[in-house]
């Protein structure tokens, strides 16, 4: 029997860089999952409340380069706008892309505790069934 919960994420040790497990029972709560794992690894939101919601559309790709499409544009709206999600809603378009809403806070309001990711990295990039849910490894770039 698998001890972990049924949806969760992770931050392991890797040199350099840092790298995030996520699972869930369904390939969207998995992203969406990755996203809070991405988000974790460098920011403590504490009390901080959404401000705004954000949408973003994944054209149809295969699931790894969706997940990364996904990660992607959560460091470039960072990068950007000053913008991260608190909460992500992740759902399938019906085509092979994924629809997201991002319920999201400035930088400004959450304390910045680790190094802010730069990418996502595709060496070693793993996403895909596990068991009876879904499971991803992904190193971000710092």
């Amino acid at each position: 029997m698998d001890p972990r919960p049924e949806r969760g994420h992770r931050c392991v040790p890797h040199t350099a860089d840092v790298r995030i497990e996520a699972w869930a029972p369904t390939r969207e709560a998995c992203v969406a999952e990755a996203v809070t794992a991405l988000v974790d690894t460098f920011t403590d939101p504490g009390g901080a409340r959404p401000e705004a919601e954000r949408e973003f559309h994944a054209p149809p790709a295969d699931d790894e380069d969706l997940l990364v499409d996904v990660l992607d544009e959560v460091i470039f709206r960072m990068d950007t706008t000053g913008e991260l999600p608190l909460r992500t809603e992740v759902t399938d378009d019906g085509a092979g892309g994924l629809r997201v809403r991002w319920h999201t806070v400035g930088t400004d309001a959450v304390e910045l505790i680790g190094a802010v990711p730069k990418a996502v990295a595709l060496h070693e990039l793993r996403f895909g069934p596990d068991g009876p849910g879904w499971s991803c490894a992904v190193t971000l770039d710092v």
